[in-house]
């Protein structure tokens, strides 16, 4: 089982293990080591997204690469899909990206890419976890204070907007007004150059990152704040980004929050038209709505449900043979363009789909009927398995018993943070919430913090 691992690479508080200074100089050098296991020269490219603790943990993981043996160049400030892309173009045996995505700017992480685009399968990161360790029980000493970061290839960058542009050509604004929320993250450095160049109106909001108000209060963990930016400007379109920009959500004309499955819908049903939705299915995940399937169904679009984690949607897509998956969260996926979630990259095939069609977004969604969903975050001490814990087990069973094919309930464990998500689907809304705070309430009680 994976200890440093998550559904998203390594997170943690910056500074704390398991990114204190050691072990991220291990990480490099595991990572090194495990690389060179192919016999050609290791050559990594890494970048970053704009928490203050960036520089010196990259500086930190450069000197471990190093020692392991490893090649590595300097991309900057980039977004997360941006490092997927430059590790495959350039044939380099991996990319890595120091972020926490959507999480507080106290945060930070280790994303790895290998040379393919893709993020590591699970059993590649927990042969990683091994060799970390080995390094560690070495005992490796790390300089106090490692070098300056080298100046940043602002080619990579140049190099990445140019195959945005390429994967959705002829893109237009059509003269129209959008909203641009760029969370104070990886995006700021990317997004006003790239949708300025594309005949409209621009309103680039969140872009002028301090290392600390990465996430807060805006991007896509609160898109409400994009949707109101619309109103109130008469725009067309809004679009807000995490911090590391792997994903995107939506406001539409009318300021109303669009979510990942409405995305999803608009996009299946365009690339059904012109016959590129492969097998008519759609990967999405245990989070996704009810609603979303059912207006699916009615195109003839089937839907199958992965793990949450966008390389689970992946994995599921790859074996189903899709075109077109995602996460309610905002990570799409459209393989024959990108190995990874690219919020950038929706933006743009949102543009293309409104565009075309001669609709705005929300027209496109219209028929788009949600079950009332409410997700309750409870805060952890540790992972326990809930099936262990009977009061859980209990508070489960009378809900499902209740709902039966009127709701769902998912109850999982957070990836990335000490968070366990009760997330509750029903055509009663009064239920779902009744059902949620008892399911939160037993959790609580057993493993609250």
């Amino acid at each position: 089982m994976r200890k440093l691992f998550g559904t998203d690479g390594i997170r943690a508080v910056a500074g704390e293990a398991p990114l204190d200074p050691k072990t991220i100089h291990a990480v490099g050098v595991a990572l090194a080591r495990k690389l060179a296991g192919s016999g050609k020269p290791v050559r990594v490219v890494l970048g970053m997204d704009t928490r203050e603790s960036g520089p010196w943990i990259a500086s930190t993981l450069m000197g471990g690469l190093r020692e392991g043996g490893a090649e590595a160049e300097f991309a900057g400030v980039v977004t997360t899909p941006a490092i997927a892309f430059l590790a495959k173009k350039h044939r380099f045996s991996a990319g890595i990206v120091i972020s926490a995505s959507h999480n507080p700017w106290q945060d930070n992480g280790i994303k790895v890419f290998g040379g393919d685009g893709y993020k590591l399968p699970d059993e590649v990161e927990l042969d990683i976890e091994r060799e970390i360790e080995r390094v560690l029980a070495a005992d490796v000493k790390i300089r106090e204070q490692q070098s300056d970061l080298p100046t940043a290839n602002e080619e990579f960058r140049r190099e990445y907007v140019q195959f945005l542009l390429s994967a959705v050509p002829g893109i237009s604004l059509d003269n129209r007004c959008v909203v641009i929320d760029c969370a104070n993250g990886a995006a700021s450095a990317i997004a006003p150059q790239l949708f300025e160049s594309l005949r409209g109106t621009v309103e680039v909001t969140h872009a002028s990152p301090d290392g600390r108000n990465i996430n807060a209060n805006c991007g896509a963990l609160h898109p409400e704040v994009v949707a109101r930016e619309v109103k109130e400007r008469g725009a067309s379109l809004g679009f807000t980004f995490d911090g590391d920009a792997d994903r995107a959500l939506f406001a539409d004309e009318h300021g109303n929050v669009v979510n990942g499955d409405a995305v999803m819908l608009a996009c299946a049903r365009d690339l059904q038209a012109r016959g590129e939705l492969a097998n008519d299915v759609v990967v999405a995940t245990t989070m996704s709505n009810m609603g979303f399937e059912a207006a699916l169904k009615r195109s003839g679009i089937s839907m199958l449900r992965a793990p949450v984690g966008d390389k689970y949607v992946l994995e599921e897509m790859r074996k189903s043979g899709a075109s077109l998956g995602g996460e309610q969260s905002g990570h799409i996926l459209f393989p024959a363009r990108a190995t990874t979630g690219d919020g950038l990259l929706t933006a743009l095939v949102v543009l293309d789909v409104v565009h075309r069609s001669g609709k705005t977004l929300g027209e496109l969604i219209a028929d788009l009927k949600n079950y009332p969903q409410v997700i309750v975050n409870v805060k952890v001490r540790e992972k326990r398995p809930l099936d262990s814990i009977p009061s859980v087990v209990s508070a489960i069973r009378i809900a499902e018993n209740e709902l039966k094919d009127t709701g769902r309930v998912v109850i999982r464990y957070s990836g990335t943070e000490a968070l366990a998500r009760v997330m509750i689907e029903a055509e009663s809304e009064a239920a779902m919430r009744r059902h949620a705070d008892a399911i939160a309430d037993a959790i609580r009680s057993e493993l609250g913090i």
